[in-house]
Protein backbone atom coordinates (compact mmCIF):
# COMPACT_ATOMS: atom_id res chain seq x y z
CA UNK A 1 0.00 0.00 0.00
CA UNK A 2 1.23 3.67 -1.00
CA UNK A 3 2.00 6.07 1.81
CA UNK A 4 -0.07 9.28 1.22
CA UNK A 5 1.22 11.88 -0.36
CA UNK A 6 0.44 15.31 0.40
CA UNK A 7 -1.04 15.79 -2.49
CA UNK A 8 -3.54 13.60 -1.85
CA UNK A 9 -4.03 14.80 1.82
CA UNK A 10 -4.83 18.62 -0.32
CA UNK A 11 -7.48 16.89 -2.28
CA UNK A 12 -8.71 14.46 1.13
CA UNK A 13 -8.46 18.05 2.75
CA UNK A 14 -10.78 19.52 -0.26
CA UNK A 15 -13.41 17.36 -0.82
CA UNK A 16 -14.30 16.72 3.09
CA UNK A 17 -14.14 20.82 3.73
CA UNK A 18 -16.31 21.21 0.51
CA UNK A 19 -18.82 18.58 2.03
CA UNK A 20 -19.15 20.27 5.17
CA UNK A 21 -19.31 23.65 3.64
CA UNK A 22 -22.02 22.28 0.91
CA UNK A 23 -24.00 20.88 4.54
CA UNK A 24 -23.94 24.09 6.47
CA UNK A 25 -24.84 26.19 3.30
CA UNK A 26 -27.57 24.24 2.44
CA UNK A 27 -29.09 23.77 5.80
CA UNK A 28 -27.42 25.57 8.66
CA UNK A 29 -26.97 28.91 6.39
CA UNK A 30 -30.05 31.77 6.32
CA UNK A 31 -32.03 32.20 2.47
CA UNK A 32 -30.57 35.33 0.92
CA UNK A 33 -33.12 38.20 2.20
CA UNK A 34 -34.13 39.13 -1.18
CA UNK A 35 -32.96 35.73 -3.56
CA UNK A 36 -34.23 33.36 -0.97
CA UNK A 37 -33.07 29.59 -1.45
CA UNK A 38 -31.39 30.47 -4.89
CA UNK A 39 -28.41 32.60 -3.59
CA UNK A 40 -27.08 28.72 -2.00
CA UNK A 41 -25.62 28.29 -5.21
CA UNK A 42 -23.24 31.11 -4.32
CA UNK A 43 -21.49 28.96 -2.18
CA UNK A 44 -20.40 26.94 -4.83
CA UNK A 45 -20.35 29.63 -7.68
CA UNK A 46 -17.78 32.30 -5.65
CA UNK A 47 -15.35 30.20 -4.59
CA UNK A 48 -15.36 28.29 -7.86
CA UNK A 49 -14.50 31.96 -9.25
CA UNK A 50 -12.08 32.67 -7.03
CA UNK A 51 -10.13 29.54 -7.59
CA UNK A 52 -10.61 30.09 -11.30
CA UNK A 53 -8.79 33.67 -10.84
CA UNK A 54 -6.17 32.14 -8.56
CA UNK A 55 -5.39 28.96 -10.76
CA UNK A 56 -5.35 31.46 -14.05
CA UNK A 57 -2.50 33.60 -11.86
CA UNK A 58 -0.81 30.34 -11.10
CA UNK A 59 -0.15 29.54 -14.73
CA UNK A 60 1.01 33.65 -15.26
CA UNK A 61 3.21 32.83 -12.70
CA UNK A 62 4.59 29.70 -14.40
CA UNK A 63 4.59 31.26 -17.70
CA UNK A 64 6.92 33.82 -16.42
CA UNK A 65 9.11 32.08 -15.02
CA UNK A 66 9.42 29.16 -17.71
CA UNK A 67 10.48 32.40 -20.34
CA UNK A 68 12.97 33.56 -17.72
CA UNK A 69 14.50 29.81 -16.85
CA UNK A 70 13.74 27.43 -19.76
CA UNK A 71 13.07 24.54 -16.57
CA UNK A 72 10.86 21.73 -17.83
CA UNK A 73 8.85 22.01 -14.07
CA UNK A 74 8.00 25.36 -14.59
CA UNK A 75 6.32 24.37 -18.15
CA UNK A 76 4.37 21.13 -16.75
CA UNK A 77 2.89 23.57 -13.80
CA UNK A 78 1.83 25.74 -16.46
CA UNK A 79 -0.12 23.19 -18.20
CA UNK A 80 -1.56 22.10 -15.13
CA UNK A 81 -2.32 25.20 -13.64
CA UNK A 82 -4.33 26.36 -17.31
CA UNK A 83 -6.06 22.58 -16.93
CA UNK A 84 -7.33 23.82 -13.80
CA UNK A 85 -8.27 26.84 -14.88
CA UNK A 86 -10.18 25.74 -17.82
CA UNK A 87 -12.28 23.40 -15.37
CA UNK A 88 -13.03 25.83 -12.76
CA UNK A 89 -13.72 28.58 -15.36
CA UNK A 90 -16.29 26.10 -17.14
CA UNK A 91 -17.76 24.76 -13.42
CA UNK A 92 -17.92 28.92 -12.74
CA UNK A 93 -20.46 29.82 -15.72
CA UNK A 94 -22.40 26.76 -15.02
CA UNK A 95 -23.42 27.52 -11.93
CA UNK A 96 -23.76 31.02 -12.59
CA UNK A 97 -26.18 30.57 -15.19
CA UNK A 98 -28.39 28.28 -12.94
CA UNK A 99 -28.40 31.28 -10.35
CA UNK A 100 -28.82 33.46 -13.37
CA UNK A 101 -32.23 32.19 -14.30
CA UNK A 102 -34.40 32.27 -11.34
CA UNK A 103 -32.97 36.09 -10.67
CA UNK A 104 -32.28 37.90 -13.68
CA UNK A 105 -34.96 35.83 -15.54
CA UNK A 106 -32.50 34.52 -18.07
CA UNK A 107 -29.68 32.20 -18.58
CA UNK A 108 -27.20 34.27 -20.01
CA UNK A 109 -26.72 37.85 -21.34
CA UNK A 110 -23.97 39.84 -22.53
CA UNK A 111 -23.13 42.04 -19.63
CA UNK A 112 -19.04 42.73 -19.10
CA UNK A 113 -18.60 40.39 -16.54
CA UNK A 114 -20.56 37.27 -18.34
CA UNK A 115 -18.67 38.79 -21.73
CA UNK A 116 -15.61 38.85 -19.97
CA UNK A 117 -15.65 35.11 -18.32
CA UNK A 118 -16.46 33.63 -21.34
CA UNK A 119 -14.07 34.87 -23.35
CA UNK A 120 -11.13 34.19 -20.53
CA UNK A 121 -12.33 30.22 -21.23
CA UNK A 122 -12.12 30.52 -25.13
CA UNK A 123 -8.66 32.32 -24.43
CA UNK A 124 -7.36 29.57 -21.73
CA UNK A 125 -8.84 26.78 -23.84
CA UNK A 126 -7.13 28.09 -26.90
CA UNK A 127 -3.54 27.83 -25.33
CA UNK A 128 -4.45 24.55 -24.34
CA UNK A 129 -5.53 23.88 -28.21
CA UNK A 130 -2.48 25.56 -29.18
CA UNK A 131 -0.15 23.44 -26.53
CA UNK A 132 -1.64 20.06 -28.29
CA UNK A 133 -0.65 21.23 -31.70
CA UNK A 134 3.22 21.85 -30.77
CA UNK A 135 5.32 18.54 -30.51
CA UNK A 136 9.05 19.65 -29.95
CA UNK A 137 9.08 20.38 -26.00
CA UNK A 138 11.09 23.57 -26.19
CA UNK A 139 8.99 25.06 -29.02
CA UNK A 140 5.92 24.38 -26.97
CA UNK A 141 6.83 25.73 -23.49
CA UNK A 142 7.72 29.01 -25.56
CA UNK A 143 4.52 29.17 -27.00
CA UNK A 144 2.53 28.16 -24.52
CA UNK A 145 3.98 30.46 -22.14
CA UNK A 146 3.77 33.59 -24.53
CA UNK A 147 -0.11 32.70 -25.31
CA UNK A 148 -0.82 32.37 -21.38
CA UNK A 149 0.83 35.82 -20.95
CA UNK A 150 -1.55 36.91 -23.84
CA UNK A 151 -4.53 35.45 -22.60
CA UNK A 152 -3.99 36.70 -19.06
CA UNK A 153 -4.72 39.90 -20.00
CA UNK A 154 -8.38 39.24 -19.61
CA UNK A 155 -8.24 38.20 -16.07
CA UNK A 156 -8.21 41.68 -14.41
CA UNK A 157 -11.00 42.43 -16.84
CA UNK A 158 -12.88 39.71 -15.43
CA UNK A 159 -12.49 40.71 -12.32
CA UNK A 160 -12.54 44.68 -12.10
CA UNK A 161 -15.21 44.63 -14.65
CA UNK A 162 -17.83 45.09 -12.51
CA UNK A 163 -16.40 47.94 -11.16
CA UNK A 164 -15.44 49.57 -14.18
CA UNK A 165 -18.34 49.45 -16.03
CA UNK A 166 -21.96 49.67 -15.52
CA UNK A 167 -23.04 45.66 -15.21
CA UNK A 168 -25.76 43.41 -14.14
CA UNK A 169 -23.85 41.47 -12.32
CA UNK A 170 -23.26 42.69 -8.61
CA UNK A 171 -19.69 44.29 -7.20
CA UNK A 172 -17.52 41.60 -5.33
CA UNK A 173 -19.31 41.00 -2.07
CA UNK A 174 -16.98 40.83 1.20
CA UNK A 175 -17.99 39.48 4.70
CA UNK A 176 -19.10 43.07 5.56
CA UNK A 177 -21.37 43.03 2.86
CA UNK A 178 -23.33 39.93 3.74
CA UNK A 179 -25.16 38.29 6.68
CA UNK A 180 -22.94 36.67 9.21
CA UNK A 181 -24.22 33.14 8.74
CA UNK A 182 -23.47 33.15 5.06
CA UNK A 183 -20.04 34.01 5.67
CA UNK A 184 -19.05 30.68 7.54
CA UNK A 185 -19.87 27.65 4.50
CA UNK A 186 -18.72 30.92 1.90
CA UNK A 187 -15.15 30.44 3.76
CA UNK A 188 -14.69 27.02 3.88
CA UNK A 189 -16.06 26.20 0.67
CA UNK A 190 -13.28 28.99 -0.61
CA UNK A 191 -10.64 26.78 1.01
CA UNK A 192 -12.42 23.30 -0.18
CA UNK A 193 -12.14 24.54 -3.94
CA UNK A 194 -8.41 25.90 -3.13
CA UNK A 195 -7.18 22.98 -2.02
CA UNK A 196 -8.59 20.73 -4.44
CA UNK A 197 -7.39 23.11 -7.14
CA UNK A 198 -3.88 23.10 -5.47
CA UNK A 199 -4.31 19.02 -5.35
CA UNK A 200 -5.53 18.98 -9.43
CA UNK A 201 -2.33 21.26 -10.27
CA UNK A 202 0.46 19.04 -8.24
CA UNK A 203 -1.03 15.80 -9.87
CA UNK A 204 -1.34 16.75 -13.26
CA UNK A 205 2.11 18.11 -13.38
CA UNK A 206 3.53 15.09 -12.27
CA UNK A 207 0.91 13.27 -15.02
CA UNK A 208 2.79 15.78 -17.25
CA UNK A 209 6.16 15.14 -16.36
CA UNK A 210 5.67 11.51 -16.81
CA UNK A 211 4.09 12.54 -20.47
CA UNK A 212 7.50 14.23 -21.39
CA UNK A 213 10.05 11.74 -20.02
CA UNK A 214 8.11 9.31 -22.31
CA UNK A 215 8.96 11.79 -25.05
CA UNK A 216 12.19 11.95 -24.69
CA UNK A 217 12.70 8.10 -24.48
CA UNK A 218 11.28 7.83 -27.48
CA UNK A 219 12.95 10.70 -29.67
CA UNK A 220 16.14 8.51 -30.49
CA UNK A 221 13.49 6.14 -31.81
CA UNK A 222 12.00 8.57 -33.61
CA UNK A 223 15.49 10.34 -34.96
CA UNK A 224 16.43 6.30 -35.94
CA UNK A 225 12.74 5.91 -38.13
CA UNK A 226 13.49 9.21 -39.70
CA UNK A 227 16.99 8.39 -40.70
CA UNK A 228 15.97 4.70 -42.21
Amino acid sequence: MKPLTWQHGLGILGFALLLVGSVIGLVQAPPERHMGDVSRILYVHVPTAWSMLLASTFAFGWALASLWTGRERFDELLAASLEAAVVLAVLMLGTGMLFARPTWGIWWDWDVRLTTSLLGLVLLAGVLGLRAFVDEPRRRATWTAVATIVAYVDIPLIYFGVRWWRSIHQVQSSPETVSGGMVLPWRINAFAILFITLWFIAVRSRIEAGRRELEQTGEPERIAEAIA
